[in-house]
């Protein structure tokens, strides 16, 4: 039955061969020219079909592909050749199925191929993952497919709520085999310790360890390190402690190991708690020592001891393992109140640095930074001596570059790290003294280490965030693809720049961050059942844990959930002018169902968040805090201290965050019904609009109000009220376009219903249109008149203004582009006299009405724009870098000369050719320009949104 010798899928391989390789170099087009010719001489292969439709699949060509496929697979059903059905052509048509979301019919292939062949393993291996490996067990007796089952077993509970139940028959089947076979395999042996560990069986496991099985395991380190943490896990922290040292001294360059063994003498409880926590706490945090004060000291002398003994063993300069582990001991004394008065005295002494420089005294002075920087508290010092800090760092940086001069572009120079720490000194002094230097001349020495060395990625972070706090967005994107961040660093990555581009007029560049990440995502939850499957038949069955939790940790991953609702809600944005768009739009997701149910996702599954936090800089710790948009709270106040709660509140903003914009699409749609079915019923005109409609919009208005945190009838009060200045939005910038949102759907379903008096007592004239008309305007007209120049004041005040023109004032005029289409239909004449036109005229009126106060709104938008435009270049060029040229010795400016300095001094200096062809490219001058021309291209493109808004405005007035 399975391929002959030398044969693919019936076909010689010496003519797939080169089609394989083709795909695996991902040249398709020369793949599919092959194929076709492959095709030409076996028309009737299932094999050949199979791997064209493989190919086309890759090309994006699903339907042809499918077309194909179920082609081959109505041949290899009816065709009665033991060579067409192996498991090469069953293997690549399941690929294929698999990847266009038919796995039954895959499924379909094997159960005929096994039917037909009932004892053929290899066939039964490929039906494994929609077959019973228990079965196979039974079949066979072999301990791989008792493994398989286990494994089975263990995803079910792991990934659903398959009960601890489960886990007791796993267990069962394993102990039944081992009585009557034992086992012969270490990843068997892994597997039996894993199911243990996650009925908390810490003591069984360690039984089965330390028994005749544990033979099993031939690498002694291993053995050694699973037997440290079975037993720190049921607290025997001696044992374990002894089990870490033999380990270090087997290998005593493993940092982890030490930490565990540092862990186990203080029994600090959090090395090896259990947790699902994806951001815990960092052992830069963790306190959890339950010793007394003799025994502490006891333990960590004997840990000095144990180190020092490494050093000596190790007698190689190459180990950094011992000498990173006298700094966490050190560091361990001071989270315990050790010594921490006397620490920062010897490392201010030894901060001193000198002029000559080697590899060895930079690499101390920086240690010694980095531990003052931890240890000591930086935003107590007086902004003099942080100053100086900053200033120090820069020249250390200068000094050094001779150091690196013989080394490769690619390889990371001596002391890049100054200029990253110098830069976070210097946006805290801008964030104390609000002096926009500080900001420039933390950019410029950014910029400064990138022309030397290119490829530095913690430069391009930091600029990421700091062009975006200066509305300089092109620059922050153009840094981020710089990064070539690609597969799963999607995931980890993007949060630093997908949030401010959400709040962009940048939408081209947006469509295509969005595209890529949900591209990558979809194809690797087509792929990794090929991972999962391959690891099966390796016997990895470790690995087939690994690969399924994987998948379900990106599955619900908060920001693939996010980037699916925002990817619909782009195109939303970009197509308002035209409701026939929008409504096309609406139609392909359900018209907003298909987005309500991936918010029901939330409450079935809890969202993971796979982000990588550890790498933002220390003043916006996550995407929705940034401490440079707020005052300083004074030397007491350190960022760091909040770090954990922080994270905490973000996850649970993050989960309202995704309700919200999940019923944003349907809200549009319901309301732009609502609108059109009340000026139906005003005109007397004919047709009919379901009534269930107006009702499931005031159900998801009563569910957008409790997510604002007010019960419903209370938010409707209070936007009535802030439109006659009685009450006031007391939230953050974000919130008051939430409640804008809200009041723009409640007044399309009042329109409809006529449920609700929007009227103030005030002002017995006003109504829903009144109050959506008014809160718009008094919302930009008060963040414009707060607002300075957008090339001296960095700030939120340009991203809330595109996000209120851009949803709010959208959604209000599809609203209003929904009741001019009812009011007057294409094609047919306005009937006259009568109640009939008295109401069209009302109906007018107020239409009007409210476009003419959208357009004075946007107009003011369009000049604050205009204004910003029109300033030459050279004026704000001079606004810019005068911060930072001094002319006495107070304020920012010093790193700057710091820089010119060296710059003159270094023409004299052996740095090598690259690095000073770096230097003579340098123009300091070129940031500040780059900085004025990527503002300038926000603003532009801002302004061509807001011009086709008021020209698509004006073109509706005249149809009434």
């Amino acid at each position: 039955m399975a391929s002959k010798f030398g044969l693919a899928g019936g076909i010689p391989e010496r003519r797939v061969r080169p089609i394989w390789d083709a795909i695996d170099s991902r040249q398709f087009k020369n793949a599919l020219k092959q194929s076709t010719s492959l095709l030409s001489k076996y028309p009737n292969s299932p094999y050949a079909l199979a791997l064209k439709a493989l190919i086309l699949e890759r090309m994006g060509k699903n339907e042809e592909a499918l077309s194909i496929c179920l082609n081959a697979k109505e041949i290899l059903l009816t065709k009665d050749s033991s060579n067409v059905i192996d498991d090469l052509t069953l293997s690549t048509l399941q690929i294929v199925f698999q990847r266009l979301d038919h796995l039954d019919m895959a499924t379909s292939c094997y159960e005929f191929a096994c039917s037909k062949y009932p004892n053929n393993l290899e066939l039964m291996m490929g039906l494994f993952n929609c077959y019973i490996a228990i079965k196979m067990y039974k079949i066979a007796g072999e301990e791989r497919f008792l493994m398989w089952a286990v494994c089975s077993i263990q995803l079910q509970v792991c990934c659903s709520d398959g009960g601890e139940k489960l886990f007791h028959l796993a267990e069962g089947l394993l102990k039944k085999h081992i009585a009557s076979h034992s086992l012969h395999e270490p990843e068997a042996l892994s597997v039996y310790i894993t199911l243990l560990e996650q009925q908390s069986k810490y003591g069984n496991a360690l039984e089965v360890l330390n028994g005749p099985l544990g033979s099993l395991m031939m690498i002694e380190v291993d053995k050694l390190r699973l037997q440290g943490k079975l037993l720190a896990m049921v607290r025997d922290y001696g044992p374990a402690a002894e089990c870490f040292q033999k380990v270090l001294e087997l290998c005593p360059d493993d940092w982890e190991c030490f930490l565990q063994y540092l862990g186990c003498l203080l029994e600090d409880e959090s090395m090896f708690t259990n947790t699902t926590d994806p951001h815990p706490v960092s052992l830069a945090e963790c306190n959890s020592f339950h010793v007394e004060a003799e025994v502490f000291d006891a333990r960590i002398s004997s840990a000095v001891n144990f180190v020092q003994k490494l050093i000596a063993i190790g007698n190689n300069n190459s180990l950094r393992c011992p000498y990173l582990a006298n700094l966490e001991i050190e560091r361990r004394k001071i989270l315990c109140g050790k010594e921490k008065n006397v620490i920062l005295k010897k490392l201010e002494k030894e901060l001193e640095f000198s002029g000559s420089v080697s590899t060895k005294a930079l690499g101390q002075s920086i240690n010694v930074l980095k531990i003052q920087n931890l240890i000591g508290d930086m935003f107590t010092l007086p902004v003099n001596e942080v100053e100086d800090l900053a200033v120090r760092m820069t020249q250390m940086f200068c000094q050094s570059l001779p150091l690196s001069k013989e080394l490769d572009v690619q390889d990371s120079m001596y002391g890049e790290e100054l200029l990253s720490m110098a830069c976070d000194v210097l946006v805290q002094l801008f964030w104390r003294t609000r002096n926009l230097g500080y900001l420039l001349e933390s950019i410029l020495i950014l910029e400064f280490g990138l022309t030397i060395r290119r490829y530095i990625w913690q430069y391009k972070l930091l600029l990421v965030h700091l062009y975006s706090h200066w509305n300089t967005l092109p620059l922050a994107y153009e840094r981020y693809k710089s990064l070539d961040v690609k597969n799963i660093l999607l995931e980890t990555i993007s949060h630093h720049i997908l949030p401010q581009m959400l709040a962009s007029p940048m939408w081209a560049d947006l469509n295509d961050l969005l595209s890529e990440y949900v591209k990558f995502m979809d194809d690797h939850f087509r792929e990794s059942a090929d991972l999962t499957f391959l690891a099966y038949r390796h016997r990895n069955y470790s690995k087939v844990i690994e690969f399924v939790q994987f998948k379900e940790r990106l599955q619900c991953s908060n920001q693939y959930l996010m980037a699916k609702i925002e990817a619909p809600i782009l195109q939303l944005k970009q197509n308002s002018n035209n409701i026939d768009e929008v409504e096309s739009i609406l139609e392909s997701s359900k018209f907003g169902t298909h987005f309500l149910e991936l918010s029901n996702e939330i409450r079935s599954k809890p969202l993971i968040f796979n982000e990588d936090l550890k790498l933002r800089p220390w003043w916006t710790p996550t995407y929705d805090k940034n401490y440079l948009l707020e005052a300083f709270e004074g030397a007491s106040y350190c960022p760091r201290a909040n770090l954990y709660n922080q994270i905490k509140q973000t996850e649970e903003n993050i989960l309202k965050l995704i309700e919200k914009r999940s019923i944003l699409p349907r809200m549009v749609y319901l309301s732009i019904h609502s609108a059109s079915a009340s000026v139906k019923k005003n005109v007397g005109a004919n047709g009919s609009v379901d009534p269930k409609l107006s009702v499931e919009l005031k159900v998801l208005l009563e569910r957008h109000a409790k997510i604002l945190e007010f019960p419903f009838m209370d938010a409707v009060e209070l936007v009535s009220g802030v439109s006659s200045r009685q009450k006031f939005f007391e939230e953050p910038n974000s919130d008051i376009i939430d409640w804008m949102n809200f009041c723009i759907f409640l007044n399309a379903w009042n329109l409809d219903s006529h449920e609700l008096m929007l009227t103030d007592r005030s002002d017995p004239g006003s109504d829903g249109w009144r109050i959506v008309n008014s809160l718009l305007g008094k919302s930009i007209k008060e963040k414009i008149k707060s607002a300075g120049e957008v090339v001296s004041s960095p700030g939120d005040t340009l991203p809330f203004l595109v996000r209120l023109i851009t949803e709010p004032l959208s959604w209000h005029g599809l609203i209003i582009q929904s009741c001019v289409r009812s009011l007057v239909p294409t094609g047919k004449k306005k009937k006259k006299g009568g109640a009939t036109e008295q109401s069209n005229s009302q109906i007018s009126y107020v239409l009007q009405d409210s476009i003419q106060s959208l357009c004075d709104t946007i107009q003011i938008v369009l000049n604050w724009l205009k204004e910003q435009l029109e300033k030459p270049e050279d004026e704000n060029f001079e606004a810019i870098f005068s911060t930072i040229r001094k002319q006495n010795n107070n304020g920012p400016g010093k790193v700057f000369q710091v820089l010119e300095s060296s710059l003159s001094l270094m023409k004299d200096v052996d740095l090598g050719d690259r690095i000073l062809e770096s230097l003579n490219s340098w123009n300091p001058a070129d940031v500040p320009r780059k900085i004025i021309s990527g503002q300038r291209g926000l603003l532009s493109e801002f302004l061509r949104i807001c011009e086709l808004k008021i020209k698509s405005l004006q073109e509706l007035s005249v149809h009434l």
